[in-house]
């Protein structure tokens, strides 16, 4: 798997998503060798799968807001890669959607992102995703992460999950609005402006 279309040929022949394939679903995410910016969710919801574009909901809307770039540019693989923790709709649990398959981020975000060597900032939105790329992250809650986001900058930036469902989260942690999300804003465009690697 050199290539982003070996990588995805091989992603949806493998066996793991034979439901999908059934469903005639496609992997939701986003990669160039240009991207400058990763941006690790969960999973896609419902909505996205359906329409076949990642962050196709009210907290892509939130998030596009938060990174203070223009849709046009969220949408641009040459400046952001979406990568999910999973690339497929998970299906719906008790309490909401089921959650991120395991082994999947370890099975198919490394060849990608060894794709990509002009990432210069990794946002981390969910405690799946700081669990899996933030050792740390373990030993604290997600807003103990999101708060302490210093610790893991300029390579990584942790972030609460954008959903319409979190207002609560927010409404009792405003120095997420006051003090994360300007330096966030400054983290972004000063990726976005790095140069790209040339002769690849």
């Amino acid at each position: 798997m050199h290539t982003f279309d070996a990588i995805r040929q091989s992603l949806v022949d493998d066996e793991s998503s034979a439901s999908m394939r059934h469903q005639g679903w496609e992997p939701l995410y986003a990669a160039s060798a240009s991207s400058r910016i990763a941006v690790i969710g969960q999973a896609p919801g419902r909505r996205a799968q359906a329409s076949g574009v990642p962050w196709d909901d009210a907290s892509g809307k939130t998030l596009v807001d938060w990174l203070d770039v223009t849709d046009e540019q969220f949408r641009n693989p040459d400046l952001f890669a979406l990568l999910p923790m999973d690339f497929y709709y998970p299906g719906t649990g008790r309490s909401g959607d089921l959650p991120p398959r395991k082994g999947f981020a370890e099975l198919w975000h490394p060849p990608l992102l060894a794709l990509m060597p002009d990432i210069q900032l990794t946002l981390l939105i969910g405690r799946y995703a700081q669990i899996h790329y933030l050792p740390s992250a373990r030993h604290g809650t997600l807003t103990d992460t999101v708060r302490n986001y210093r610790r893991f900058v300029p390579q990584w930036f942790p972030l609460v999950h954008p959903s319409p469902l979190n207002f609560r989260w927010q409404a009792k942690n405003p120095w997420f609005v006051t003090d994360v999300l300007p330096d966030l804003r400054i983290h972004v465009r000063d990726a976005l402006a790095h140069p790209v690697t040339e002769n690849r």
